[in-house]
């Protein structure tokens, strides 16, 4: 049985009247917790996609491009997505039990965000109810407002990332205080590290965006210094 086909058949478990936690408690251990978190991460971005009260074909391709789904596959990946947008559960409850699978800050959590950004930002339009869904969803993560802005303003676009933000270090900070926060983002951030910690696959594919952008802020800082 495919990882998509046990995931559709809980939603289905969800829709029928089974509880959430009943259904998570039954998932909790390896490598039944990666279906846990995939069913969690898919019904966020499922209802995410319907906040603004309609789901798109570019949500919908940007939740492809977050999840790797093999061709054979489209057909019960599709049924999960449809499945997971339906009222089975409040998006908070999901959220809430993502939060409760890592320690608190875990890069892996502002990893999500971003595929929940990239997923808003999809049909080119930042909807105010998206806005309260990601700042809702932030808060049950326990990402800093710092953090937070830094994620809105590199996918909404209306200001540029501030390289300090990404890192979260203060601006006015000693460069070998910064390179230490780098280096940490890097180690924590790299796909190798988390997937060598067990993380699930769509979850590395989306830290290898925040690698990216560790890098940038880094570069733009150092680069301030050497002026």
């Amino acid at each position: 049985m495919s990882i998509w086909t046990r995931i559709a058949d809980a939603l289905k478990a969800l829709h029928e009247g089974e509880s959430l936690s009943a259904v998570f408690e039954r998932l909790r251990t390896p490598p039944q917790r990666s279906v846990a978190f995939t069913i969690a991460v898919i019904a966020l971005g499922a209802k995410l996609a319907k906040a603004d009260g309609q789901v798109t074909r570019g949500e919908v391709a940007a939740f492809r491009r977050v999840f790797t789904i093999a061709p054979e596959e489209e057909r019960n990946a599709a049924r999960v997505f449809n499945l997971a947008r339906q009222d089975v559960a409040g998006f908070d409850l999901y959220a809430r039990k993502i939060a409760a699978m890592f320690p608190p800050r875990d890069p892996v959590l502002v990893d999500l965000m971003e595929g929940l950004f990239e997923i808003a930002m999809a049909d080119g339009d930042f909807h105010p109810d998206e806005d309260a869904f990601l700042t809702e969803v932030a808060a049950i993560f326990g990402l800093s407002e710092r953090c937070f802005r830094c994620l809105r303003a590199r996918f909404v676009g209306d200001v540029p990332p501030d390289p300090y933000d990404v890192l979260e270090v203060p601006a006015d900070a000693p460069i070998e205080q910064i390179k230490h926060a780098y280096r940490t983002a890097v180690r924590e951030t790299h796909p190798d590290r988390l997937a060598a910690r067990g993380v699930p696959a769509e979850a590395v594919k989306l830290a290898e965006h925040r690698l990216r952008d560790v890098n940038r802020a880094w570069e733009e800082i150092r680069q301030r210094h050497a002026a």
